[in-house]
């Protein structure tokens, strides 16, 4: 019997626990009021800091704003965590260029977010042209700020499927041109010609990845029937998109970083005539990560991922204290009752193979 057939009766044993720094949520949408309080504590169990997303109504677009938003979500988080909401400003048409920097300077918000108008949730009032927030782009380029774009066009003539790619294009390639030295980030990338444009153009361009569009492609929005919770923006794309999203997600590369575009919606809202685009994974974002770099045999690289690559990127320095996951089943609720409704869970009521065993903070190392 040769060596190979001889090691391919062996058994392996798979990797039963993994313990890393503690990780980040480079997008999150927690929303405000009643929601928020709701869904706030699977975010802050999760996750050491956050970049919370302006697209409230009204969206946060002065610094003012942004302070009252962050204190409303520190008074809401749960007692005894030290969750950190890292603060964005929503740009329009008509964003003060002072303001920005000093909200910037005054580290009250880390980036500026670019939706172009009516791209997706609360985008209504949105960036209408590029030429209009010229200046602000300018100010950020010099004085360090990350842009954060929905990397999506809005002309309802491009396939919905195909506006990423347009939008890279049409969009950010041309403006990276235009502002040589502006970081950005192109939130939750979908598409391969996305992973291809951030490679090339890294390190100041980088991307988030959720954990939906690891699993889901656009073939799930129809299994056994059309499925509102699965329908997100920008949507699933056909599955080479998902598996380069896989692949770049597990390769180590610094580019590529953990951002969950938690949004939740009430189910009233999902299961609509016109249905809100959104995706509510807080509850079980790093169980789903676990799973899928466990499949791409990529475990090792989880924790460059999830807790290095985004806060070298921000330049913000690491989480002290860890969290362990550990192989074992894990079924989260279904839903998340708000008031006299609910919020459905990405993978709720499923067994998960991954579940958190243990955070390890600071002040209970």
């Amino acid at each position: 019997m040769s060596p190979e057939s001889i090691f391919g009766q062996l058994e392996i044993p798979a990797i039963r626990s993994l313990t890393m720094r503690r990780p980040d949520d480079w997008h999150v949408h927690l929303r405000d009021g009643d929601m928020m309080k709701a869904i706030l504590p699977f975010t802050t169990a999760q996750f050491a800091r956050a970049i919370v997303m302006p697209n409230l109504m009204p969206p946060i677009v002065t610094t003012a704003a942004a302070e009252a938003y962050r204190e409303r979500i520190l008074m809401a988080r749960p007692a005894g965590l030290d969750f950190q909401p890292l603060m964005t400003c929503y740009l329009t048409d008509a964003t003060l260029l002072d303001d920005v920097e000093d909200g910037f300077r005054r580290e009250i918000w880390v980036a500026c977010k670019l939706y172009p108008a009516g791209a997706t949730t609360n985008a209504a009032h949105g960036v209408t042209d590029l030429a209009r927030i010229a200046p602000v782009l300018e100010r950020m380029e010099r004085i360090g700020m990350p842009l954060l774009v929905h990397g999506e066009v809005t002309d309802p003539d491009i396939d919905i499927f195909d506006r990423e790619s347009v939008f890279i294009d049409k969009v950010l390639i041309p403006l990276m041109r235009r502002h040589p030295g502006l970081k950005i980030v192109l939130e939750h990338v979908t598409t391969e010609e996305g992973i291809a444009a951030v490679r090339e153009n890294a390190p100041r361009l980088a991307a988030t990845i959720t954990p939906h569009h690891l699993l889901l492609n656009r073939t799930s929005l129809f299994q056994g029937g059309l499925r509102p919770h699965y329908y997100c923006l920008p949507v699933a794309k056909r599955e080479r998109h998902r598996q380069a999203l896989r692949k770049a997600a597990t390769s180590g590369d610094a580019c590529f970083f953990l951002g969950t575009d938690s949004a939740p919606h009430l189910r009233e809202a999902k299961q609509a005539e016109c249905c809100s685009a959104g995706i509510f994974c807080g509850a079980t974002a790093l169980q789903t990560y676990a799973q899928v770099f466990e499949e791409e045999d990529a475990l090792d690289q989880l924790e460059a991922f999830a807790t290095v690559n985004g806060p070298q990127f921000y330049g913000l320095p690491l989480n002290a204290g860890t969290i362990t996951l550990e192989r074992s089943d894990d079924v989260v609720d279904c839903a998340i009752e708000i008031g006299g409704s609910d919020v459905v869970t990405f993978r709720g009521g499923e067994r998960l193979a991954w579940s958190i065993k243990e955070v390890a903070r600071p002040d209970n190392t």
